[in-house]
């Protein structure tokens, strides 16, 4: 998701919409990483609308602060009347791309340090794993040396 949100973002693409109607659960790397996509998009008067969002997922999402970067379930999006032809027309997200160790931990840091800085609480939450994968890799870059 990330790559492709990045290379939308990088082609003046202004407007993501991401369908969580079959996520039964996010992880904080993935919200992180819509964090992270939403404050591109925002730098660019663009914006992320997320829909499919049952009450749990709005919950994650609210905890996090990220509703203040995200439209959840808008319902006066231009593109609403063909909610159903759209969805009929995506396919099953099967594109999982297995990253290498080094590039994982940066993801997965990155995303935690984007959801850090979006509220105080989060940074507490988050501040044992930042700390540990900028340990991990600073130990791996050097042993490139």
């Amino acid at each position: 998701m990330k790559q492709f949100g990045d290379s939308e973002i990088s082609a003046g693409v202004g407007l993501l919409v991401v369908d969580l109607e079959a996520c039964t659960g996010m992880d904080s790397t993935f919200m992180g990483t819509l964090a992270g996509l939403a404050s591109r998009l925002r730098q660019k008067q663009g914006e992320i609308q997320v829909i499919g969002v049952d009450e749990k997922n709005r919950d994650l999402l609210e905890d996090l602060g990220l509703d203040y970067l995200l439209r959840i379930n808008p319902s006066d999006a231009f593109w609403m009347s063909q909610e159903s032809e759209i969805r009929s027309r995506l396919e099953e997200g099967n594109a999982l791309m297995q990253l290498g160790g080094f590039v994982h931990k940066r993801h997965i840091l990155t995303s935690h340090e984007e959801l850090s800085d979006l509220q105080e609480s989060n940074r507490e939450k988050f501040s044992g794993v930042v700390q540990h994968l900028t340990k991990e890799l600073q130990k791996e870059s050097e042993e490139l040396k």
